[in-house]
């Protein structure tokens, strides 16, 4: 099926049916997909962090608007930015992107010295705000290859970010959590929404175009 085949396919489950699971194959393949994803300077200034942990899925649910899916879904995938910009977290990016090139360390420094002018004047929330941007990218791209699959899914913004960075003490990593995304098969009794129709505003009210 083509891209745009997938995208009408896939829509925001509303539950999940949890007797199944998603393999570890399909979700290789949907982490591997947010690790690709194009990011500014491509610093991926974020973690992706994936729970089948049905103990922490269930802890994590209090801070859900719709908990049933948190808990009965086959996995919770945690997109998780930066908290700030820092020369060692600049400097720790490309120094592997040179090692992967092969190319002597110091190459971009001038870029990096530009980089570094620009973050570290700025605000920890400021940076934090920059680089929760990039994660929708991933999450996007996470979405789009799991229709691919044919894999369930539902983007989720509404959630207590503190809970779920209570739980998972995503502040001694640096992070501040900015999405999540369920995974898993939905159940057709009760994803009220899976049997209608997509709706979606048509290109022309969509769409500016200047030619």
């Amino acid at each position: 099926m083509s891209l745009i085949e997938n995208l009408n396919w896939r829509h925001a489950v509303k539950a999940y049916d949890p007797t199944k699971k998603v393999s570890n194959e399909n979700i290789d393949k949907i982490v591997e997909a947010v690790r690709l994803a194009p990011t500014s300077s491509g610093l991926q200034p974020f973690k992706l962090i994936v729970v089948e942990n049905q103990e922490i899925k269930d802890k994590m649910a209090a801070g859900s608007l719709n908990p049933e899916c948190m808990t009965e879904c086959s996995h919770v995938l945690i997109f998780a930015a930066w908290d700030n910009y820092t020369a060692e977290r600049i400097d720790k990016v490309y120094d592997y992107t040179t090692d992967v090139r092969e190319l002597p360390r110091g190459r971009f420094d001038s870029y990096t010295d530009k980089l570094k002018s620009i973050y570290l004047n700025e605000p920890a929330e400021a940076n934090y705000a920059h680089a929760a941007k990039q994660t929708y990218i991933a999450l996007g791209l996470a979405l789009a290859q799991a229709a691919e699959l044919k894999v369930h899914s539902t983007p989720v913004e509404g959630f207590d970010n503190k809970v779920i960075d209570t739980v998972l003490e995503l502040e001694k990593y640096g992070l501040k959590s900015v999405s999540l995304m369920y995974v898993g098969v939905a159940d057709p009794s009760r994803d009220w929404v899976g049997a209608m129709k997509k709706v979606r505003i048509p290109k022309e009210e969509l769409v500016i175009e200047f030619k």
